[in-house]
């Protein structure tokens, strides 16, 4: 398909995001499809779009449909079955939205939906029906509003990009945004979350990083859920974030029959550290209408992170955690360590499921 495609074009990432694989037509030119799959994902497009950039769908495999590459990114039929606990907006993030873009859910933090485009579009993507084909940005009258809320709200002192992804705006765009938010003297920190290292590696410039380091103290989420996506090119694109100064921290969803093993996790949280990224977060995917096929038992996710505990290091091991329905925000989820807990002394119990004492200090 890309076969006259130059390499000046194709480390363009306004080129990757142009020519982004979007119709059943370019799918059939780089993977396999039989007839009823292509039926099915004809069927899931009529509701929920399509958007791979063509480095990603390089990291496909062409014919094998439980790819974990593929799995994330093309449509399935089974989008369109939603279960009894699914539901349209499960963390009440429009209940949460005191004005256009801004969700305030926790006392000194807010997220500010600042694009509506992504380099591709997850199928597993919590906010698919609001975000999917809208390739908005917050400007204008919208902007005013947010950055006024801001203003007038002193104790935020916390502010994370997001949207769709930050990274899809120019670099002029993100620039002046984030010298209107670095103008706001309470707020101290601005964040970035953004897939581009991993689906599009290419938009990670010398100049992008010129903008970013200009605004510090500027962090970096980034979201890696295979091994298979920690490629030279996403190495490339986090050694340039971090050599700017930008610590990296990754938030991958647990995924049913992508990542949910303790061997493939251990490979990914290794693989990271090596391109130093820090394994952050990882998600129990949420209750978005579309995306039960993904969901895990939680007991899957807490053995993960049992299996990890104890058999490499802290730096390697993730929190996992639950975004709770209904606005609830984020609760830790693992296995509890603490067997008794008395005046005298605290019972607990390492990961090998040794017993071990510690005496408590009492009160005066």
């Amino acid at each position: 398909m890309w076969k006259d495609v130059t390499a000046e074009q194709w480390n363009s990432w306004k080129w990757q995001l142009a020519n982004r694989i979007s119709s059943l037509e370019q799918l059939r030119q780089v993977i396999d499809l039989e007839s009823e799959e292509a039926k099915e994902i004809a069927a899931c497009l009529e509701k929920y779009p399509m958007a791979i950039t063509p480095y990603y769908a390089t990291l496909m495999d062409e014919a094998n449909r439980s790819c974990p590459i593929r799995m994330q990114v093309i449509p399935s039929v089974r989008e369109l079955q939603n279960t009894e606990v699914d539901q349209a907006d499960p963390l009440h993030e429009t209940i949460d939205s005191p004005v256009p873009g801004l969700i305030h859910r926790y006392p000194d933090r807010v997220a500010f939906l600042v694009s509506g485009n992504c380099a591709v579009y997850c199928r597993f993507c919590t906010r698919k029906s609001s975000t999917y084909g809208r390739d908005r940005i917050c400007q204008g009258a919208d902007l005013d509003k947010a950055i006024t809320y801001l203003k007038n709200n002193r104790h935020i002192r916390d502010v994370l990009l997001t949207g769709g992804d930050p990274l899809c705006l120019s670099d002029h765009t993100l620039g002046s945004l984030l010298e209107m938010l670095r103008a706001i003297e309470s707020v101290e920190i601005i964040r970035v979350g953004s897939r581009v290292p991993v689906t599009m590696p290419q938009r990670i410039t010398p100049e992008l990083c010129a903008v970013l380091k200009k605004y510090h103290p500027i962090w970096l989420n980034t979201h890696f859920n295979h091994p298979r996506e920690i490629t030279a090119e996403a190495q490339r694109a986090c050694e340039m974030l971090a050599n700017a100064g930008i610590p990296l921290g990754n938030q991958s969803v647990l995924l049913q029959g992508i990542n949910d093993s303790p061997a493939i996790m251990q490979q990914l949280v290794h693989g990271l550290l090596r391109i130093r990224v820090r394994p952050y977060y990882l998600y129990q995917c949420d209750l978005t209408e579309g995306i039960g096929h993904f969901r895990t038992p939680v007991t899957t996710g807490i053995d993960i992170i049992r299996k990890l505990q104890g058999h490499t290091s802290g730096l390697a091991v993730p929190t996992y955690v639950i975004d709770a329905p209904g606005g609830g925000g984020k609760i830790p989820v693992n296995k509890n360590y603490i067997v008794s807990h008395s005046a005298q002394e605290i019972v607990l119990q390492n990961y090998e499921g040794e017993v071990c004492k510690y005496p408590e200090i009492s009160e005066e």
